[in-house]
């Protein structure tokens, strides 16, 4: 028996050129202002925080995610702009559109019900869907430096989310551990291992 506890989170990844550009801009951070922690994890859009869960137990959690997504459709993602968590986040700024709001509140309401994972934190503030290019790392200093090169960079992005991510940390940086689609976009989750 594996009573081995994993952390994992749930989030939304952009296609691969969206990611691509996403890193370009996480590896300028890292050379030019010294913060690199963005570069643990692909570039996502979170929707449950992250977590404790049994390896014992991941089949439970599979399935259920993978019920949940079947029962969700695909949503338009739009990425605008820059923006900030002063004095120590800039992210690509994600548009908190209706269908983005329902998607996270559905799945932190499924989360909580069908496998009594709850994010104490996340209840007590509002969701802020963002796709973070530099944080945790990046000194006041260097946000004071770095912020005035992106608060008015123009960036516009448009792409349809097909599939929830199950992103699991190894101990040194988040992967992607298995991909749940949405509804219509295929009808068997993908393993990314």
């Amino acid at each position: 028996m594996n009573q081995q506890k994993r952390r994992f989170f749930v989030a939304l990844l952009p296609p691969q050129p969206i990611q691509d550009y996403a890193n370009e801009i996480k590896q300028h951070f890292a050379e030019q202002y010294a913060s690199r922690a963005a570069q643990k994890s692909p570039p996502h859009i979170t929707l449950q925080a992250p977590f404790e869960w049994s390896m014992d137990e991941i089949d439970t959690l599979r399935q259920s995610l993978s019920e949940f997504a079947i029962a969700q459709t695909p949503i338009p993602i739009s990425l605008s702009g820059f923006s900030a968590f002063v004095p120590r986040v800039i992210y690509i700024n994600v548009l908190r559109t209706p269908a983005l709001l329902d998607l996270h509140q559905a799945l932190i309401a499924h989360m909580e019900t069908a496998l009594g994972i709850v994010d104490q934190k996340a209840k007590q503030r509002p969701f802020a869907p963002h796709m973070t290019v530099a944080f945790r790392d990046l000194s006041k200093q260097n946000f004071r430096a770095a912020w005035p090169e992106f608060r008015h960079r123009s960036l516009e992005f448009e792409f349809l989310a097909l599939h929830l991510t199950l992103l699991l940390h190894n101990g040194q940086r988040w992967n992607s551990y298995e991909n749940f689609p949405l509804a219509s976009s295929t009808s068997t989750p993908l393993r990314t291992d």
